[in-house]
């Protein structure tokens, strides 16, 4: 199996699974202040390249809209120019369009060039934080690509919780892929409580996965990233893992 991602810092990657293109959670904006409600978000490197640098995609795979480290000012114009844009009800409410909003467990089949079957897209669960937070937080959603002949990928989104991919992995028992949102991310609003997955959590998850191959983003430009890629590196060698990384 032969995949090509294309990165663009922070939670933006740009993949094709069964010839259609997907990009996740676009950010193109420029280093600066971007405010969320009372906080501030820090953005401290500008993307590796423009919207018109990812090229055309097919697909939008949109964790969620409520945060600026995942979609932007610049992402949101890119999404409205994508003919599908998969993200959760809340966001499909908010955003409208070719948004559509999948519950957890539900799926669309996306159909493959030249009739060759379809990509099955399912809404996984995620949880941006620790239990009982969902309410300040907001809902997000993972993702699962997957269908005959074609590698399985996870998309974690911002997740925090293990249990959570434990559940995915229940479900799917064969990941190929995990495109695996990290970074331990925290802000003022929970304090010193993990929004994301730190490098360790990653490596856990990758294991619950059994994952051939990890992807890890979500890992650098915003000051509120408590780890960096660094950390992940460094994770993955010392359990003898680090051939998984991509």
């Amino acid at each position: 199996m032969t995949m090509q991602f294309q990165r663009f810092g922070g939670p933006t990657v740009v993949f094709g699974v069964g010839g259609v293109t997907f990009i996740t959670d676009p950010t193109f904006d420029p280093p600066g202040q971007y405010p969320l409600g009372s906080r501030v978000l820090t953005k401290t490197e500008p993307a590796a390249g423009t919207p018109d640098d990812a090229g055309a995609v097919d697909v939008v795979l949109l964790s969620h809209d409520q945060h600026p480290d995942n979609l932007d000012t610049l992402g949101r114009a890119f999404a409205a120019s994508v003919p599908v844009v998969l993200s959760t009800p809340a966001a499909a409410a908010r955003l409208g369009g070719q948004v559509t909003g999948l519950e957890p467990w539900s799926h669309t089949d996306l159909p493959r060039p030249g009739g060759d079957g379809h990509v099955r897209v399912t809404a996984v669960p995620a949880q941006h934080g620790p239990d009982g937070t969902e309410h300040l937080t907001g809902p997000v959603t993972g993702f699962v690509l997957h269908g005959d002949g074609l590698p399985t990928v996870y998309v974690s989104g911002d997740n925090a919780s293990l249990d959570v991919v434990a559940a995915v992995a229940e479900r799917f028992p064969s990941v190929d892929v995990a495109i695996l949102f990290g970074g331990r991310a925290r802000t003022a609003l929970l304090g010193d409580a993990d929004l994301t997955l730190g490098a360790t959590g990653m490596l856990a998850a990758a294991r619950l996965l059994d994952a051939k191959t990890v992807v890890p983003v979500h890992v650098d430009s915003w000051a509120h990233f408590t780890e960096g890629i660094t950390d992940v590196r460094a994770a993955f060698e010392t359990a003898g893992s680090a051939r998984l990384l991509r």
